[in-house]
């Protein structure tokens, strides 16, 4: 019987995953968001049907070494090569600035210097599900400005590994090492001179490739145990297991065996995933959001606006002119996927409380969310500042004019609705 309940549940939750994901898509947000949705419906924080446990806990890792693995197999070298300077000098810029504003915030909040840190990662990252997204959505995915978003969120990618070896590296007891540093030192080392060799030839033959081809059934098992063999690899000299999936994923993604590999190991990529952003969704807790809205709203608001100009601020000064680097920073103004495993690292090591990590979860995912109004809000914004702006009130009304149009008519319709069904009453009343 409590098997048959088990089997109950895992349906309900797939189930109820799926109809987020389905709903979210409808509405133009990307359908991870809906399975964080459904971990909050399903939650605790909602009707209580799954809670946290070592199980989902332990899907969630291998969800983590997934993306990864994903995130890893998606890169081209090729398609980096013509913006790599100006990704790579972006990124820091980036991180460096992130790093400033947390500190500062650290020093009027009386943080202690690991929390600032690990909150100035979480900060630099960008979604990228999320900018891809948007950029689709508003026709710039095959321009120049999509072209220099999608190597800065490359360059992003590749930089989440030595931040997540510092992060970790900072709950070793004796904070930042020499240790710490010969690890990252051979990480990035690692990491660039892959990087370096992929660039100077064609695509990688994967061994035994024919035999593959013919037998294609266990490409998923030679794909997963190469990841997986990989992040064993890397986690047993110290480098973390995530770092050996995203290497494991970034070799195959630039070999002849990408298509199949992808093609074959997606579905289990799927569910794995899935379960990583539920997991997301059962740590939000709706009262702990309540209780702290206008946190919530201020830091979402905050970090936003402080993102966007920082990365509108870098492109420009590396470069990019301001019809490229105005639309391209606000697209990555959303916080990112590997922000969710900085957050939790963070809190894994004692740099950040669980109060701390449960803000910064809500606020990643409800700026993914907030990312096309925010899109929307900026550019107009940005067209209003070209011809002068007198006041903010005047220029928040401009900016927003068609939406209070709108709202008022809907109000007028529902007071003259209102006054109608009480006009129809008083009449019934009195005939009778």
């Amino acid at each position: 019987m409590q098997h048959h309940f088990d089997l109950t549940g895992i349906a309900i939750v797939m189930s109820v995953a799926l109809l987020c994901g389905l709903a979210l898509s409808r509405l133009k947000q990307p359908a991870i968001v809906g399975y964080i949705v459904a971990g909050i419906v399903l939650g605790p924080g909602g009707f209580g049907l799954v809670s946290p446990s070592d199980s989902i806990s332990a899907l969630a890792e291998l969800g983590v070494l997934m993306l990864l693995f994903l995130v890893g197999m998606e890169l081209s070298v090729k398609a980096f090569q013509s913006v790599w300077k100006v990704a790579l000098a972006a990124v820091t810029c980036q991180i460096g600035l992130s790093l400033l504003v947390t500190c500062l915030a650290g020093l009027l909040l009386g943080w202690p210097w690991p929390r600032a840190i690990v909150m100035g990662f979480v900060m630099a990252l960008s979604g990228t599900a999320v900018a891809i997204k948007m950029l689709e959505d508003v026709g710039e995915l095959k321009t120049e400005t999509g072209r220099v978003t999608i190597g800065v969120l490359i360059a992003q990618d590749l930089a989440f590994v030595p931040l997540l070896l510092i992060t970790n590296g900072m709950g070793s007891g004796g904070g930042l090492s020499a240790g710490v540093f010969v690890k990252l030192a051979a990480a990035m080392a690692a990491l660039g001179g892959l990087v370096w060799f992929l660039s100077r030839r064609d695509r990688l033959a994967v061994p035994y490739g024919e035999w593959f081809r013919r037998n294609h059934e266990v490409i998923p098992l030679a794909a997963l145990a190469f990841c997986f063999t990989m992040a064993a690899a890397t986690g047993v000299m110290g480098l973390s297991a995530a770092f050996g999936a995203f290497v494991a994923g970034f070799m195959l993604g630039n070999s002849d065996g990408r298509a199949q590999a992808l093609r074959a190991t997606h579905p289990i990529q799927s569910v794995l995933i899935v379960v990583f952003f539920l997991s997301i969704g059962l740590m939000i807790d709706l009262s702990f959001v309540w209780s702290h809205l206008g946190e919530v709203l201020l830091l979402l608001f905050a970090v936003t606006a402080v993102k966007s100009a920082i990365n509108v601020g870098t492109l420009h000064l590396l470069g990019e002119p301001w019809e490229r680097a105005f639309p391209a920073g606000v697209i990555m103004g959303s916080l990112g996927e590997f922000s969710f495993v900085l957050a939790a690292a963070g809190l894994s090591i004692g740099a950040i409380d669980k109060d701390a990590q449960q803000m910064a979860v809500t606020v990643i995912a409800l700026s993914w969310l907030f990312s096309p109004i925010w899109l929307v809000s900026a550019r107009r914004f940005h067209v209003l500042a070209e011809g002068g702006i007198g006041s903010m009130r005047g220029a928040l009304k401009q900016i927003y004019r068609g939406e209070i149009a709108l709202l008022n008519r809907v109000g007028g319709a529902l007071v003259q609705a209102a006054a109608a069904i009480v006009d129809g009453v008083l009449r019934l009343m009195g005939r009778r």
